[in-house]
């Protein structure tokens, strides 16, 4: 009797361990789909200015296209932010303290704009670039980063290049 209670728990794990390898084939088919995300700049607009940090912030805009059949969320957007060329600095858009579940659900075919607010530190750029920025005179921005892109089943990340 002993030895058919060894055999009943060994096809269990062997079924469990088999179940598992399922998932996780299954959850690789969706790596090529969200692969397809799109990402585009489509607004860099000067919000406020604090004279007393001598920072600039910005409306920094993406719009984001799912143009695969698997529903997916963003949960981060790492990206460096251009003025013709010359780093102004580094920004983020994220997600990722809330739950899956709770996140804009971007659908097969759908797009949709995310904000995220920029600062642009005075003492981090050149003098003539931070006042050609709050003074608006600033036409051609450009980022590059990585969008990270979630399932239920797997995270992917993506490197981007937009410019406005």
């Amino acid at each position: 009797m002993e030895l058919q209670s060894k055999m009943i728990v060994y096809v269990a794990i062997a079924g469990v361990l088999a179940m598992m390898g399922g998932f996780f084939y299954y959850g690789s088919l969706d790596t090529v789909p969200l692969e397809q995300v799109e990402i585009k700049l489509t607004n860099v607009e000067l919000r406020d200015i604090n004279t007393i940090d001598n920072q600039a912030r910005f409306d920094v805009t993406f719009l984001i296209k799912n143009p695969s059949d698997k529903t997916f969320t963003v949960s981060q957007i790492d990206y460096q932010l251009y003025d013709d060329g010359i780093l102004l600095g580094s920004g983020q858009y994220s997600t990722a303290d809330i739950a899956l579940p709770g996140r804009a659900g971007f659908f097969p075919g759908t797009e949709i704009p995310l904000k995220n607010i920029f600062v642009l530190n005075k003492s981090e750029v050149n003098p003539e670039i931070y006042q050609a920025a709050i003074e608006n005179r600033i036409d051609s921005f450009s980022v590059k980063g990585i969008i990270t892109v979630q399932s239920s089943w797997i995270t992917i990340e993506k490197e981007f290049k937009a410019e406005l």
